[in-house]
């Protein structure tokens, strides 16, 4: 029998009950102060000037009119800014020369960083960016994406470009059902309600920036290779952070501002307007990803091939690797996955919320709906036949691997068994009605972590650890494991977050940080109970203990830990106007322990609705003459709103994860995985035709409707 959450949060103990968060106050008071909100005295505001045009040189800066402007302080760019150092390898790897700003002539893409005007106010320094005349000799440019590009070529990234396992030909040969189609997903950006913001100054020879970021750590690290510092030498804080997704590491703004702050030897701050971050802050490459499936008649696989490609910058290699997600969900005799991205005149992408497995899942999680259509198989059932024992390319044991009581529990939950296989059969007036279903995983990892922890005098306990809150609720995470771990109530722990000088550890990205910051909090106070029981009394200053779980996390055996969901779509499709609705979502996740179920419910539902704007919405388009967005704002960036949600929940069943002091696994990013593929396959059973491009604009449906199907399809698959 399934164990849901309405049997799991009574555990012992604060964490696994609900918890509003500690902060949570300070922020709907506005005490809560971010990056680009806290005074410094004498600070200088800095207004970055964009390139232009996607391919050439910087032939000159015309500074001179703009730095006789009223309050100008100075122009930075190729021909004066301070020389950094980029060869080196960081925390993620090679630095991405974006962020080396102004050291040299060559422009690669729109949006690049020519100069940094330096002024008294904000006012001032924009006024002042917009009059800057920079002349370029401009060359060809070449941004156009599409599957099948002649230059594409493997390229590993957090993992291996190519996996093959078995005679993939002959297997597809040997099929009763095959499967060859092509899907594709847009240019995503993640616009985080909070822009990004850095103020940099010198303090007593000590470089210090007050930064949002996802990982002081990191940016330490950066900045000190940049700069030829020691690390020491570098403090970054980060106290709140109104959102991040993956965009908030090392970029132009905090290097430039710190350019700045050298020069002046005063405080500069540097904010990015909302149109900059669409060029500097990163995005979700465009993908186009083959699968051929094959599989005997009851639907066993035996031929899985899933090979994506995406495109990165002609400066910086970045791939978004799609194909990483089918490594770990299905297995089948003959097993093929391939990463491979195509270098154009475009901004660098970067980590977007479930990099690779957000695109990834439409594609394989959909071919795995046309599979079971072809087989005559429930979508869910022809899972659940195809559940690996092991890691089907590692051949390692799983964690712990609950997908099949998702897909149960959901089932049961969202009257799966009451469901018409049958398309285009349901109706509510003008609306045809639609069900579908898919699968989620991602990765549970863990990293060395350091945490301080203090026993106070007056009987409280104060934990320090540089940990990032990008508004996961981190904090609050952090309190309650920390009150259990001490055998204490939450309100006598105070978690201190976000400064480097608490020491290394991991940022907030991969779905990792609670679970690798915990493991450090649990370790300091396991070591602080020992010394206080044979400590007779607390000294004024406190007793301090600090941890670092590297041994023990290098000690762990391999195994493939991940998290896994189910989710449910239900939506109507008016096939006059070719609008699509969702009217409710249903998730359900093996996510490990459920630290707090109020935050950890926020972001599975904040997952999963970025996958309504997946499906329905978000497409950034380029302009093939300029080489740069035809819309950069929330304008002309569609995202769903209040209208575009309907009722969505969330749900776990119970998945403590053996191997982690607590039991966690990640939850930030798992939610968003598999919710596109569902709302697609929802949107094939309303109508009865497949949708292998996203988004499912009101077009698209209106195209597939005539018959001739979407934008670009090619389905070889068939039956022998």
């Amino acid at each position: 029998m399934t164990t849901t959450t309405t049997e799991t949060t009574a555990a012992r103990g604060a964490v696994g009950t609900a918890h509003t968060r500690v902060e949570g106050l300070a922020k709907v008071t506005g005490a809560a102060r971010y990056a680009g909100e806290i005074p410094f005295a004498e600070l200088a505001h800095g207004w970055l000037v964009l390139s232009t045009i996607a391919r050439g040189r910087i032939r000159s800066v015309e500074s001179a009119p703009v730095l006789a402007m009223p309050g100008v302080l100075a122009v930075l760019h190729h021909g004066n800014a301070p020389r950094v150092d980029t060869d080196y390898v960081g925390m993620l790897g090679v630095p991405d020369p974006t962020c080396a700003v102004f050291q040299h002539d060559r422009v690669p893409s729109l949006g690049w960083p020519v100069a940094l005007v330096v002024a008294e106010t904000s006012e001032q320094a924009r006024e002042a960016a917009e009059a800057l005349v920079v002349q370029y000799d401009q060359e060809p440019h070449d941004i156009a994406f599409a599957g099948g590009h002649p230059d594409a070529y493997p390229l590993d990234g957090h993992m291996p470009a190519v996996t093959e396992k078995g005679d993939l030909e002959a297997e597809l040969t040997a099929s009763a059902v095959v499967l060859d189609a092509e899907y594709t997903t847009p240019e995503e950006h993640h616009n985080p309600m909070e822009p990004h913001a850095a103020t940099a100054r010198w303090d007593g020879g000590r470089l210090e920036l007050v930064d949002s970021n996802q990982g002081a750590t990191w940016v330490v690290g950066e900045l000190a290779k940049l700069f030829s510092l020691d690390p020491s030498a570098v403090r970054v804080r980060s106290e709140h952070v109104g959102g991040g997704f993956g965009s908030k590491g090392v970029r132009a703004h905090q290097v430039s501002a710190v350019m700045a702050a050298t020069v002046l030897q005063r405080p500069v701050r540097v904010v990015l307007t909302r149109r900059q971050m669409f060029s500097l802050a990163g995005y979700r490459s465009p993908t186009s990803q083959r699968i051929r499936l094959g599989a005997d008649a009851d639907g066993r696989l035996r031929a899985l091939e899933h090979r994506a490609l995406s495109m990165t910058s002609t400066v910086h290699e970045f791939i978004e690797a799609s194909a990483g997600v089918a490594r770990v969900m299905y297995d089948a005799d003959a097993h093929h996955t391939a990463n491979t991205v195509v270098r154009l005149d475009v901004p660098t992408p970067t980590f977007m919320r479930a990099p690779g497995e957000a695109p990834g899942s439409f594609a394989l999680e959909a071919a795995l709906d046309e599979l079971a259509e072809k087989c005559g198989i429930d979508p869910i059932e022809l899972r659940l036949r195809n559940e690996p024992e092991k890691g089907p390319v590692s051949g390692l044991p799983f964690s712990s691997r609950n997908l099949r009581a998702c897909f149960e529990e959901g089932a049961r939950r969202f009257g799966w068994a009451d469901r018409d296989p049958r398309p285009g059969i349901r109706r509510d007036g003008r609306w045809l009605l639609g069900t579908g279903t898919a699968a989620a995983s991602f990765g549970a990892g863990a990293a060395p972590s350091t945490a301080v922890l203090t026993a106070e005098a007056d009987g409280t306990f104060t934990v320090r650890i540089a940990a990032a809150d990008i508004g996961t609720g981190a904090r609050t995470a952090l309190t309650l494991v920390a009150a259990d771990a001490l055998e204490v109530t939450p309100d006598r722990v105070r978690v201190r977050i976000g400064d480097s000088d608490f020491g290394p550890a991991m940022i907030a990205g991969g779905s990792m940080g609670t679970r690798s910051w915990s493991w450090a909090v649990m370790a300091a106070a396991g070591e602080l109970r020992e010394r206080l029981a044979l400590s007779a009394d607390i000294p004024p200053e406190g007793l301090t203990v600090r941890s670092d779980t590297t041994a023990a996390i290098g000690a762990l055996a391999q195994k493939e830990r991940h998290s896994f969901g189910a989710q449910f779509a239900e939506v109507a499709v008016d096939v006059t106007t070719g609008e699509v609705r969702v009217r409710r979502m249903l998730g359900v996740f093996a996510a490990g322990r459920i630290v707090n179920p109020l935050t950890a419910r926020n972001q599975f539902v904040g997952g999963m609705i970025w996958g309504i704007s997946m499906a329905l919405h978000e497409e950034a388009v380029r302009d093939r003459v300029s080489g740069g967005h035809v819309g950069a704002d929330l304008a002309g960036y569609h995202v769903a709103t209040h209208a575009d949600v309907p009722l969505v929940e969330a749900d776990w069943v119970d998945d403590p994860d053996p191997d982690d002091p607590v039991g966690i696994k990640g939850i930030g990013e798992i939610g968003i995985v598999g919710a596109a593929a569902a709302v697609a396959n929802a949107v094939w059973h309303a109508t009865g035709e497949r949708h292998r491009h996203l988004p499912i604009r009101p077009d698209r449906v209106l195209q597939a409707g005539t018959g001739r199907g979407s934008v670009g399809e090619r389905d070889a698959g068939h039956r022998r």
